[in-house]
């Protein structure tokens, strides 16, 4: 198929193209390279994409570029772009009703009238609230503006869905990490402080938990949604393992051979108390299920982190 990849530069959107190219498919990769972290590490992430046979960069902004001819003959669009974490979408609502509403405006317009064979939009189980436990039929109520800007995207597509007959799938992820993560991501900043010996902080009590899902387990979802039904379909992506944040520093700390000092401070607005995917309905509808425990994923983000400070 030909693919194209909004957010390409980012830290799913890189590791997806790479494993689209390799299953053979024709890839188109749209990224902006906005100021949300430095352009040097989304290029970093696009080292590999950029040696690769049938992998296309195209910079563009989807606020602003014409669409239609970057879509034109593309049988799916995976929509990876967005304005992401919680703490900055109280203070700067509006980068984030352009990037993660408008600009899908933009993009869901653009794949009708290109005749787009089928969208898959990346959303997250923020958009849940506090306590994202249940199935893809549980009471939606973002406790954060990141998470409100979502949950307006799904309905927008929706609408569009419903009223044009556009092949469309939602992936609502849980907690990504892995190599490549975002400088601003929890795992990434403890491994960096606990690298240079430097106390962490924890929002809260540390017995927050997540049904984190490694890189490779979101992009193999994302894969097979695109054999999926294309119907409108939700899907919870998660991690099959429940981990408390103090529970992954130990985790992370036994990988760096340290003992972590930690700085206690109260938890922050918006933030989740605890995420346990259901992932019932993509195992049944996509035959898909994760793979990557925890421990063996946050070893291979320690050893990503090390390698970082190893080359400068």
């Amino acid at each position: 198929m030909r693919v194209v990849v909004t957010g390409a530069a980012g830290f799913i959107g890189s590791h997806l193209c790479e494993a689209l190219v390799g299953a053979g498919h024709d890839v188109v990769g749209i990224d902006c390279f906005t100021d949300y972290y430095a352009r040097e590490a989304k290029e970093a992430n696009l080292q590999t994409s950029l040696t690769l046979e049938g992998f296309t960069l195209v910079e563009a902004d989807l606020r602003s570029a014409s669409l239609e001819p970057l879509l034109e003959g593309a049988d799916a669009v995976i929509n990876e772009a967005a304005t992401p974490g919680l703490v900055l979408s109280w203070d700067d609502f509006e980068r984030y009703q352009s990037t993660n509403l408008s600009a899908v405006k933009r993009l869901v317009d653009a794949c009708i009238a290109v005749g787009v064979g089928h969208l898959v939009q990346a959303s997250t189980s923020s958009v849940y609230g506090a306590q994202a436990t249940g199935d893809e039929d549980s009471t939606c109520l973002p406790v954060s503006p990141y998470g409100v800007t979502k949950l307006a995207a799904e309905h927008l597509l929706r609408a569009h869905s419903e009223t044009f007959g556009l092949p469309l799938t939602i992936l609502r992820y849980f907690s990504i990490y892995g190599p490549r993560q975002r400088p601003d991501m929890a795992y990434r900043i403890f491994c960096e402080k606990l690298l240079k010996d430097e106390p962490i902080t924890i929002y809260g009590d540390g017995r927050q938990s997540r049904s984190n899902t490694y890189v490779t387990d979101c992009v193999a979802a994302t894969i097979a949604a695109l054999d999926g039904p294309a119907d409108g379909s939700v899907f919870n992506i998660g991690g099959g393992q429940e981990i408390e944040l103090l529970e992954a520093v130990e985790v992370i700390s036994q990988n760096l051979g340290v003992e972590p000092v930690i700085d206690f401070k109260d938890a922050r607005r918006g933030d989740q108390r605890r995420t346990a995917a259901d992932i019932t309905r993509a195992q049944t509808v996509l035959g898909w299920n994760p793979v990557v425990e925890p421990k063996d994923g946050l070893a291979n983000q320690v050893a990503w982190v090390r390698g970082l400070g190893d080359a400068s």
